[in-house]
């Protein structure tokens, strides 16, 4: 459901009044009962546009990011969740100030640090397919839906794998539409944010 990391692109690069409307939505929401800090939720299609979208509002907000592709990875693509909670989000609850997790290897050509150990800002940024999940929801103050048309994501997703991972790309697409009818993550949104934008 999940799939690699995406570098930074551009689809809201140029668009800074979108962006500091966000972040200031952001900034005038509210923590749910019990969490210390603003966990933000950018969600969407893999090749939507989240990792640049949440990288901008990183930095206007000075939040740290999770993503959620340190989690998933070929070899758990379903229940990858669970272990996301355990160690980011439950020890953010009860008020850490720091995390600790070991990231997933996608591949021999993806090499992150084996073991992300981060700082616990006062927004925190939950950063990829699946972000608004609904076993998520508990913790989340504000969730953003990223919107991009299927060709879109599928060129974005080839351009940066190769035509190789077409297939590939073709059946994550298939999954994460599963996932958006059972979760339905555009109607959980505050906002959503098309790449045109």
């Amino acid at each position: 459901m999940a799939h690699p990391p995406n570098g930074p692109g551009t689809p809201f690069a140029g668009r800074p009044q979108t962006i500091l409307g966000i972040a200031e939505a952001v900034r005038r929401s509210d923590s749910p009962i019990g969490m210390p800090v603003k966990v933000v939720a950018v969600d969407g299609h893999g090749g939507a546009g989240k990792t640049t979208l949440a990288l901008e509002l990183a930095e206007l907000l000075e939040a740290e990011i999770i993503h959620t592709d340190d989690f998933a990875s070929p070899d758990d693509p379903t229940h990858w969740w669970t272990r996301l909670i355990a160690q980011a989000l439950e020890p953010i609850a009860r008020g850490a100030h720091g995390i600790s997790y070991e990231r997933s290897n996608w591949g021999p050509d993806h090499a992150p640090e084996p073991v992300a150990n981060q700082q616990v800002s006062s927004t925190m940024i939950l950063e990829g397919v699946t972000a608004s999940r609904r076993e998520f929801r508990p913790y989340l103050a504000y969730a953003i839906w990223v919107e991009a048309p299927k060709d879109v994501c599928i060129a974005r997703g080839v351009a940066r794998d190769g035509e190789a991972m077409r297939d590939q790309w073709e059946r994550w697409w298939r999954e994460e539409e599963a996932y958006i009818r059972d979760h339905r993550p555009v109607e959980f949104a505050d906002v959503v944010l098309g790449a045109d934008q």
